[in-house]
């Protein structure tokens, strides 16, 4: 996509998304360091990355998205594969989220440093995410105003969600304006990373604005196979670009930017990671770290889906698909209306019970009956509504490990959900799930509210409601943990994210966090990619 200037660079960074294109940038800011971005995807460069509105179109389309299943288990949506997006090129997930801009709770962070990783703190992390952010209600103690990330109040345009905050409030939670605020707790409206009525991605934000740059090179369509070593340190990479064979390489340091799927994969294919799955595979294990595609933690996402009384929502009905011809006009002609947004438009953070100290479970207020990460368009034909009840910090782990030693295959993803001993998560949901029900069936939803198709009205015991979540289980696309940072035995990296025990190797995405942000994990991505950025050029 960009110049190259031969074949060796002070750094290599793999994988253009999140944590990528902030890296890209700020590494190459002082002008002293040459810096090349590998990305396996395309240059993302389309109309439908830009328009926030069009973002369900990702979950169809193999170009922007990889399009992973998640091993099947008999338990989880009647024995089918849990579908696994991670967005494909330049941006990342960021390109084909929902964009919605959450950091999570103080305790999230405080809890990191608590397990030993110093400097992690909410303290220590909040500079960097407000360095990342402009936002639209300026600069505050807790808020950036001129960062590269655009982070923006949003116009709603669908009547359940104004009844949908109503109705939480007759239910007895509190209203919030800022989910990331000094209390996350609340039902409100989410800011979402989008300027102008185009998406902010990260590549939107860091990568574009400096492509000029004569130390940064950028490659697309390149997909690296290994990452070469010698004598317990990192030296460059083999990448595949356009299917033609490169060996790059890097005389600082090589960076794992791939997510939590793709950067234990690439360790692995490298022979870093358990001694005894890597044999299983003829791969030779260079550096023993069990930890390498273990403690995948990930959001469990269950649905409430009621049939309305209203047409007002979005459905995929021919009458429907007209009703947005004028908003697609409003969109093309000035960058306007609905597909100007995110069509999720409101939310919360709530507690699943009262003895909670803060909230566990995040709720997506959705104007249409969504399942299947959008893919059920039978569903989606009908009039109705849907409101998602998220397990914020769950204690189940699952596992990225390989398939095969080819690079170009998928590797094997079990999130062994609800598998904790203690069954907490299973408690949070359906808890979570009550509390859900009496928002949705509150007044203010009256007009709207039919009847519940999913679970249904008729399931009211705790194993009746878990049984029929499990049936539309999913998830919240915030895979992470499976290079986690810390010092312990199944650590992979230490607090500046080097690799244990292998010199010029870094892992920088969300793969390092120890445990779950309690919230989209896509603003904390970057801010760990700032941090870090930060720490190379100052150390």
């Amino acid at each position: 996509m960009n110049k190259s200037q031969g074949n060796e660079f002070d750094y290599i960074i793999v994988g253009g998304g999140s944590a990528g294109c902030v890296l890209a940038n700020r590494l190459t800011e002082n002008g002293k360091f040459t810096v090349c971005l590998l990305e396996a995807g395309s240059d993302n460069n389309s109309m439908l990355v830009k328009t926030p509105g069009a973002f369900s179109a990702f979950m169809f389309l193999k170009k922007f998205n990889w399009s992973f299943d998640a091993k099947p288990r008999k338990d989880i949506r009647n024995g089918d594969p849990l579908f696994v997006p991670r967005g494909r090129g330049l941006g990342g997930s960021s390109a084909t989220n929902a964009m919605l801009y959450i950091r999570g709770q103080k305790q999230d962070y405080d809890h990191w440093a608590e397990l030993g990783n110093d400097g992690w703190s909410f303290d220590d992390i909040l500079p960097y995410f407000k360095k990342s952010e402009t936002n639209s209600r300026g600069e505050s103690e807790l808020h950036g105003g001129d960062g590269p990330l655009q982070v923006t109040d949003r116009p709603a345009f669908y009547e359940i969600s104004k009844r949908y905050i109503e109705a939480s409030q007759q239910a007895g939670f509190k209203v919030t304006d800022d989910f990331n605020g000094s209390d996350q707790e609340g039902v409100g409206y989410y800011q979402c990373t989008i300027k102008d009525g185009k998406r902010c991605s990260a590549a939107h934000a860091y990568l574009l604005p400096v492509l000029s740059r004569p130390n940064l090179t950028v490659l697309t369509h390149a997909q690296v196979s290994k990452v070469l070593l010698k004598d317990k340190q990192a030296y460059g990479v083999d990448v595949y670009v356009k299917g033609a064979k490169r060996t790059l390489t890097a005389t600082k340091e090589v960076i794992l930017s791939g997510g939590s799927i793709a950067s234990p994969q690439l360790l692995m294919l490298s022979g870093i990671g358990d001694k005894s799955e890597l044999t299983q595979h003829g791969i030779d294990c260079v550096h023993e770290l069990k930890g390498v595609g273990k403690n995948l933690r990930e959001h469990v996402d269950a649905c409430v889906l009621v049939k309305s009384k209203k047409t007002d929502g979005f459905t995929l009905s021919v009458t429907g698909l007209l009703k947005m011809v004028p908003d697609a006009m409003k969109y093309l002609t000035g960058k306007k209306g609905k597909l100007a947004n995110s069509i999720l438009e409101a939310g919360g953070f709530i507690k699943s019970n009262d003895n909670e100290n803060r909230p566990d479970i995040q709720l997506h207020m959705l104007p249409l009956l969504y399942d299947d990460n959008g893919r059920d368009l039978k569903l989606l034909s009908q009039h109705g509504f849907s409101c998602h009840v998220c397990v914020l910090r769950p204690e189940s782990t699952g596992t990225v490990s390989l398939k095969s030693a080819r690079y170009q295959d998928a590797p094997e993803i079990d999130f062994n959900l609800f598998s904790d001993k203690e069954g907490k998560d299973k408690t949070v949901l359906i808890n979570g799930m009550r509390q859900l029900r009496k928002i949705l069936t509150a007044p203010a939803l009256a007009q709207h509210y039919e009847n519940e198709v999913h679970p249904g009205n008729a399931f009211e015991t705790d194993e009746q409601i878990f049984a029929k979540a499990k049936e539309r289980i999913g998830t919240v696309f915030h895979p992470v943990g499976t290079c986690k940072m810390g010092n312990d035995e199944m650590a992979v990296v230490d607090n500046q994210l080097k690799v244990h025990g292998i010199d010029k190797l870094r892992v920088i995405d969300a793969s390092i966090m120890p445990t779950l942000t309690s919230g989209n994990t896509n603003a904390p991505t970057m801010a760990i990619a700032e941090k870090i950025a930060d720490m190379m050029l100052t150390h």
